[in-house]
């Protein structure tokens, strides 16, 4: 996610073609179809005052740390103006990683595990372990950070109320070398989906085409990542996201619904396809 690895410069909102209010003033009436999102750098900030929907990240930049400005933002995305009905007012994005190669230096890896779609994890670098680290992360960012930051907050605590994205990028930490590294990583994505959709939730699936094919690599049609949303970054305007939400889905059988640009001295802007 770009705005969870660069310093957001907000002194003020770059002019887009739909009319946003500037943080901080009384243009509560103005109407835009434009959403934002948010994360752990824009702790302190004022964010946008007119949005369609926000997505805020549930990490401070890596899958075991939480973002400690959470409640206070999804705060914000709450009071949304749900102006563009295929887009909840509120969604959620979590950092993903694959630290398989570096176990030694892992307090998180797994140890064992119940099922799972490869077998039973054993501590190893393994498919089974990737899957049951994948899971782990999931449930401990919906339960360790969402569920408290959402009741302070006094908002909907129930994560399959919520549109959840695995923000996928190669600034993290993945496995890499081989195809049999990228099913690894595909399998701790799939470990993380089906945690969340055992919840209740909607996944859906952030990264640029170039980054997701070297990490993950193809998806095969049984994979529980085939057809979700996908969400494309790379634009910075919004005729540049228009052209985006026209490209390929990153899986097969799903659907671009979002397209994200990065304006100028900016916050990160979203277009709904």
């Amino acid at each position: 996610m770009r705005n969870s690895l660069r310093s957001v410069v907000v002194t003020g909102l770059a002019v887009m073609t739909a009319v946003l209010a500037l943080p901080g003033t009384a243009s509560a009436a103005t109407t835009t179809t434009v959403g934002f999102d948010v994360s752990y750098p824009q702790c302190g900030t004022t964010l946008p005052s007119a949005h369609a929907f926000g997505i805020v990240g549930v990490n401070g930049g890596l899958s075991t740390k939480a973002n400690p400005c959470l409640s206070q933002q999804l705060t914000w995305a709450s009071h949304s103006s749900g102006a563009v009905a295929a887009q909840p007012k509120a969604q959620l994005y979590l950092n993903t990683a694959n630290p398989g190669e570096y176990i030694s230096q892992v307090s998180t890896w797994p140890k064992t595990s119940g099922t799972t779609p490869y077998g039973t994890c054993n501590g190893t670098n393994s498919m089974s372990c990737s899957w049951e680290y994948g899971r782990e992360r999931a449930q401990n960012s919906v339960v360790s950070f969402f569920t408290p930051a959402a009741q302070a907050a006094k908002v909907d605590s129930q994560p399959g109320h919520y549109t959840w994205w695995l923000d996928v990028e190669s600034d993290n930490t993945w496995q890499s070398g081989s195809t049999a590294a990228q099913a690894r990583n595909r399998a701790t994505l799939e470990g993380m989906t089906a945690y969340l959709t055992s919840r209740g939730a909607t996944v859906g699936l952030y990264s640029p085409h170039t980054q997701w094919s070297q990490i993950v690599g193809s998806v095969g049609t049984t994979s529980n990542l085939a057809g979700r949303k996908s969400w494309l970054p790379g634009a910075t305007s919004l005729s540049g996201a228009t052209t985006n939400c026209k490209q390929a889905p990153l899986t097969p059988g799903g659907k671009v619904t979002l397209a994200q640009y990065v304006p100028k001295n900016s916050f990160d802007s979203d277009k709904s396809c």
